[in-house]
């Protein structure tokens, strides 16, 4: 595997002329100009490499009404897509591919609903503010086989674990899977410094370095493109749902955040003489306000889909409990907060958010309402250090202490009535997420699945 240097990749990005020459001499022969749709997901339109220049200057139109949640009719306009030549990475399983994450434009202008528009909308207030907002994701995902009776099971066929987290044999079995993908994002200089076999058979975490929040974005996006791409080389399936089984933990997406000074890139979060004890500046506490006052609207976004709620549950898992929040609160160390504040202080981990989540749209909302709790001065009041499960709910209530959501239907609920929601993600992205949530709520709702059929059939 040619390793690219992205130093100098960077430095030959000044025009068009020097990226097609650049990505000639690599071998590369066409290149996609790569956005995304409501959930995330990659959308694209391949030109070959002398068609570069005029991709770079949005010259690939797309029907926004072909795709899930874009605001669009088909009467309308079309979009085009205008790629970020910082983004760009050659595809380390296909090097004759370049993919270029996009800014969707409509008449001439930044399309309001465009995810990575709304996520810079909200950048631009925190640089206006003075600060860059630094973002660190720990991918939790499966890699999985498909079984001769439709179903699905882990690569390893040895005996299920009780506990299976940290389990070496199981990580070995998958190693020829993993070791691509880690030799391929420490290729695009994403810096891995950890990875393990999680709680649940055929589970991954891998921990690579943070950046400031539109890089992770695009990092993340393409993260979840390349893992299925070089799972399936392999034979299996990388899976990105939230939760597999009831009886196992799900797949995170923890956000670890901190807001750094613009002009020094000094981390202000950061406050060894915190009389909390967690290390963390006043401007973090207030940041952790904002955040806990929209806590169940940041919800919609960063737990998206039906199944995202069953992994907000307080029990459930083999290893006793889900590993997974579900009360609106923050303390130090302590993984039953929703946000946590690890031993080395100076960031925050917000623990509620999942594997489905469209991190444009993720990170745009909690910054935002992080930047509030700033503006506002916001009161975070005491933190936890206690295990939150094992207070009751009339405790909690008592203790003004929220749940987040339980479903996706109270968490677009809430989305729906925060004044926040609809100023961060714009009018038409606004109402589009609305309805395609409720949507996909009402259709879950109403089916009728295996579970009752067992349990009502013939009970009566």
């Amino acid at each position: 595997m040619t390793t690219i240097d992205m130093s100098e990749t960077r430095s030959v990005l000044a025009n068009s002329t020097s990226i097609e020459s650049m990505l000639q001499e690599q071998g590369v022969k066409y290149a996609l100009a790569s956005y995304v749709d409501i959930h995330g997901m990659c959308k694209a339109k391949m030109v070959p490499l002398n068609h570069l220049e005029q991709m770079l200057q949005g010259s690939e139109l797309f029907t926004g009404a072909a795709l899930d949640g874009i605001p669009q009719s088909i009467h309308d306009e079309e979009v085009s897509a205008h790629p970020d030549p910082e983004s760009m990475v050659i595809l380390p399983w296909n090097r004759e591919v370049a993919w270029f994450a996009s800014d969707l434009y409509l008449h001439g202008t930044p399309f309001e609903a465009c995810s990575r528009n709304i996520l810079k909308r909200v950048l631009a207030q925190a640089n206006e503010m003075g600060y860059t907002f630094n973002l660190g994701i720990e991918t939790e995902f499966f890699i999985l086989r498909d079984t001769a009776d439709g179903r699905f099971a882990a690569v390893s066929d040895r005996d299920d674990l009780a506990k299976a987290a940290y389990d070496v044999p199981t990580l070995l079995d998958n190693y020829p899977v993993i070791d691509e993908l880690v030799t391929a994002m420490n290729e695009l200089g994403w810096d891995v410094y950890s990875l393990d076999h999680e709680d649940a058979q055929g589970q991954f975490e891998i921990d690579f370095n943070y950046s400031d929040a539109l890089t992770m974005s695009d990092r993340f996006t393409f993260f979840r493109l390349m893992a299925k791409e070089i799972a399936r080389r392999h034979g299996y399936f990388a899976s990105f749902m939230p939760k597999l089984s009831s009886d196992r933990t799900g797949s995170g997406a923890h956000y670890n955040m901190s807001l750094a000074n613009r002009e020094t890139e000094k981390n202000i979060f950061f406050d060894p003489s915190d009389p909390k004890g967690c290390k963390l500046s006043t401007l973090g506490y207030q940041f952790i306000a904002g955040i806990l006052k929209h806590a169940p609207a940041i919800c919609a976004v960063t737990c998206p889909t039906v199944n995202s709620y069953k992994r907000l549950v307080r029990q459930g898992a083999m290893s006793g409990s889900t590993w997974a929040p579900v009360y609106v609160c923050y303390g130090g160390n302590n993984r039953t907060n929703m946000l946590r504040i690890p031993l080395a202080g100076g960031r925050v981990e917000c623990r509620a958010a999942d594997i489905s989540t469209n991190l444009y749209l993720g990170a745009a909302m909690i910054l935002a309402a992080g930047l509030e709790g700033i503006r506002e001065g916001l009161d975070e009041g005491e933190p936890h250090t206690e295990n939150m499960y094992e207070y009751t709910l009339d405790e909690l209530k008592e203790m003004g202490i929220q749940t987040l959501p339980r479903t996706l239907g109270e968490a677009v609920e809430a989305f729906a009535s925060d004044p926040l929601s609809k100023t961060v993600m714009g009018s038409a992205m606004y109402h589009a997420y609305i309805n395609y949530k409720q949507r996909e709520w009402e259709e879950y709702h109403n089916h009728v699945s295996e579970w009752e059929i067992q349990r009502y059939l013939k009970f009566f």
